[in-house]
């Protein structure tokens, strides 16, 4: 066992050294993987889901209510938090380093060979498993915008877009209307699209994209549902939902007023594809309970984990902390990959937090590593109560101190760094 781990060790490291390079855009090293592959992709009924904040939310949702009906499901998402296997499972349960690495060791060469990079290898290593696992849904979420990312060799029974927001401006463009445009990349062609984005201006151009690109139907989710009497509690958000008149409550283990939009758009999603695929409205809730989303407003002990990593993730984790009133003294600790707008995330947690702990992520890429000294610097200047300690150690040690509760935030490095540390699994029970 120990040579496996070893071996499966070098090999998901062999495979990060791949994110070194710049991003590349574009499909055709990943068609062309897969195509090596046996085209495993065009075997999946996948579920396909993009956007700024929420995907993981919704990905989750849909797997819930899919695995009640009784259907095996697999899930892709990106980044992980503690292990790479996090990424792939099939109703909840990992891919094995046993098969990631023969995967890996089989196929790294030709990868190599026409310079796939780390997520094309990544994404190829999903769609061949899941293929081979023989699942009946497999719900995608992209790693990177949308029409140039790489699960966007897909041809999905339903693609939904969940909110636009302003982030990997570098490369999906500087105003929403221009992210949202690559984000509704994924629309396709006679399969239906769904739409949670909350602003009337951006749906409206996402809604004419999806009609644009011959999807249907389009599903506007604020056209179609409604949305009333969302109560948050630390078991969760409930919440009124109507659709064709008729109402019903739905609850939902996930924490925050914003998944019950992230809810009801997973909901629309499967309803898109057929009411079959849809556990009857009165047991919806209980096909919930089996919801899990690691990092998402989750509570342990004193800590709480969230993997806000923009202002507007920040928003809601602020609104759900001020909801929820949990114990003070409150601290952030904080570390936040450095393209990322952390002024706006310190802007948007001061008014619910009462300190913050500046800090590294270990595992964050060097070349996106942040300057903790920059941000001790900016919130001391807006008079905010700030301690900076650059090792994470010294820094989870110090911020659990005369401390009620320690938000954990900032970036997927950050919290899977924490969690690591403190054991949490970012797995089901």
């Amino acid at each position: 066992m120990d040579d496996l781990l070893t071996s499966y060790s070098e090999a998901i490291q062999t495979l990060f050294a791949r994110t070194t390079g710049s991003i590349k855009p574009g499909l055709e090293r990943t068609e062309s993987l897969l195509a090596k592959l046996g085209s495993p992709h065009r075997r999946l009924n996948a579920i396909h889901v993009a956007g700024t904040n929420g995907k993981g939310s919704v990905v989750a949702t849909c797997e819930a209510l899919l695995r009640a009906r009784g259907f095996t499901v697999g899930r892709y998402t990106s980044p992980h938090l503690v292990d790479f296997r996090e990424r792939i499972t099939v109703n909840g349960h990992p891919i094995s380093e046993e098969e990631v690495l023969e995967f890996l060791e089989r196929w790294i060469p030709a990868a190599e060979e026409m310079g796939a990079t780390f997520f094309e290898v990544t994404t190829a290593l999903a769609f061949n498993w899941l293929a081979w696992k023989e699942v009946d849904f497999a719900v995608i979420e992209t790693g990177l915008g949308g029409r140039l990312d790489s699960t966007n060799v897909l041809a999905p029974r339903v693609a939904t877009v969940t909110s636009i927001g302003l982030d990997h401006t570098d490369l999906l463009g500087d105003t929403l209307e221009s992210i949202a445009k690559e984000k509704a990349g994924i629309f396709k062609a006679g399969a239906p699209a769904v739409i949670g984005e909350p602003t009337p201006a951006i749906r409206d151009i996402l809604a004419r994209c999806a009609t644009d690109q011959g999807a249907a139907p389009v599903v506007v989710l604020e056209d179609e549902y409604g949305i009333s009497d969302v109560d948050v509690s630390p078991k969760g958000t409930a919440f009124t939902l109507e659709h064709h008149k008729h109402g019903h409550r739905v609850i939902t283990p996930l924490i925050g007023k914003y998944q019950a939009r992230n809810t009801a758009t997973g909901i629309a999603t499967l309803a898109a594809m057929g009411e079959q695929y849809l556990p009857a409205p009165s047991e919806i809730s209980s096909a919930l309970e089996a919801v899990f989303l690691p990092g998402r407003f989750q509570p342990a002990g004193k800590f709480i984990f969230d993997v806000a990593h923009n202002p507007a993730g920040a928003r809601s984790v602020a609104e759900t902390i001020a909801s929820l009133d949990p114990p003070r003294p409150r601290t952030a600790l904080i570390a936040v990959l450095a393209d990322k707008d952390w002024r706006g995330i310190i802007n948007e947690l001061a008014p619910v937090v009462d300190r913050f702990m500046f800090t590294n992520a270990p595992s964050a890429p060097a070349e996106r590593k942040w300057n903790p000294v920059e941000a001790h610097a900016y919130a001391s200047s807006r008079g905010f109560d700030a301690d900076l300690e650059p090792d994470l150690d010294v820094a989870l040690a110090r911020g659990q101190k005369r401390c009620g509760t320690v938000l954990v935030t900032g970036s997927f490095h950050t919290v899977g760094d924490v969690m690591s540390r403190l054991q949490v699994s970012p797995f089901a029970a």
